[in-house]
């Protein structure tokens, strides 16, 4: 498997808001680029993976700096990429279910129809990479990369018809701004994650979409402030159940579009059994929320203000 790595996001203390937004969407949209190739192939499933994360990086970086950069000067670029980011999706849905379910549990269920069900997923994980390669291949992606390039590159932001505030808030320092914005986004964790109902798949779906929202925020700004390390570790922990937690609600959908029309006893009993698996596996992991979820809180936030920050230099 391939392993590129990402790195920092290259930032720091003396920039301003504007030059961080600027730095920030540049690295991810280099790093969009340099996946492109294994995207094209399941023989390394990272490529549509790397891509679509990329994809949800820029994207959270746009509404991250929304109070300086308001959102009608940057939703065409977001509807734009939850649009690539979509044709990615089918096929990422079928890479995790092929690893994590399939191929984990091979030999492991006696029950028949293991290779039926194997043999139907592949034809559509073929049909979906075909999509993704559709995709790469066309107009619209060039046009993105490349005009998406060029806004970042002559920062045409600036150049819009923005409001005072606004233009303040992009020339100003931008550790102020990141320290307000993780404030807030660490308190919405915590309004989503308190009292939270564990056996509702809607509020804990709607936890893990905080804690992401928060996590790229830390990640984006991490090399403004020390001792970041340490909670993106926590925070990736509580974030590794409610993601477990969320794959076994997607392979239920995921069966259901691909056994839908199917009448095989052999491929819909196999099925079946995986679903127990996996839902077994739900109820094992849901018992250790209470504790990751007490470790996240108790975690130190290393951008308040009692806390020194880094003196990064380009």
């Amino acid at each position: 498997m391939t392993k590129k790595a990402k790195g920092p996001t290259p930032i720091h203390t003396q920039q301003t808001v504007s030059e961080a937004f600027r730095a920030i969407l540049l690295h991810n949209f280099n790093y969009l680029s340099t996946w492109e190739a294994e995207a094209r192939s399941w023989t390394d499933i990272e490529g549509v993976h790397q891509m679509r994360v990329a994809f949800r990086r820029m994207r959270s970086a746009l509404r991250v700096f929304r109070s300086a950069i308001p959102r009608p000067v940057t939703a065409p670029w977001a509807e734009e990429m939850r649009w690539l980011a979509n044709q990615l999706g089918p096929a990422r849905d079928l890479d995790v279910f092929i690893a994590e379910g399939l191929d984990l549990m091979a030999g492991k269920l006696p029950l028949p129809g293991q290779e039926k069900l194997t043999a139907l997923t592949q034809q559509r994980r073929a049909q979906a990479y075909e999509n993704v390669r559709l995709m790469l291949d066309s107009d619209r992606y060039a046009c993105f990369k490349q005009n998406f390039g060029a806004w970042l590159e002559t920062r045409t932001w600036l150049e819009g018809d923005l409001q005072d505030k606004h233009r303040q808030r992009l020339a100003a320092n931008v550790i102020p701004f990141a320290r307000k914005l993780l404030d807030k986004q660490e308190r919405q964790v915590q309004a989503a994650g308190d009292h939270v109902n564990q056996d509702s798949a809607q509020e804990m779906h709607q936890l893990r979409i905080e804690c992401k929202k928060l996590r790229y925020a830390v990640e984006f700004f991490n090399s403004l402030f020390k001792g970041m390390d340490g909670f993106i570790s926590h925070l990736k922990q509580l974030q590794d159940l409610l993601g477990i937690m969320h794959d076994v609600a997607v392979m239920h959908h995921l069966l259901e579009a691909l056994l839908a029309g199917q009448s095989d006893p052999e491929l819909l009993q196999y099925a079946g059994g995986l679903v127990g698996w996996r839902t077994r596996q739900y109820y094992e992991i849901k018992d250790s929320f209470n504790d990751r979820w007490e470790e996240f809180i108790d975690a130190k936030h290393p951008w308040k203000k009692d806390r020194f920050h880094k003196g990064v230099s380009t």
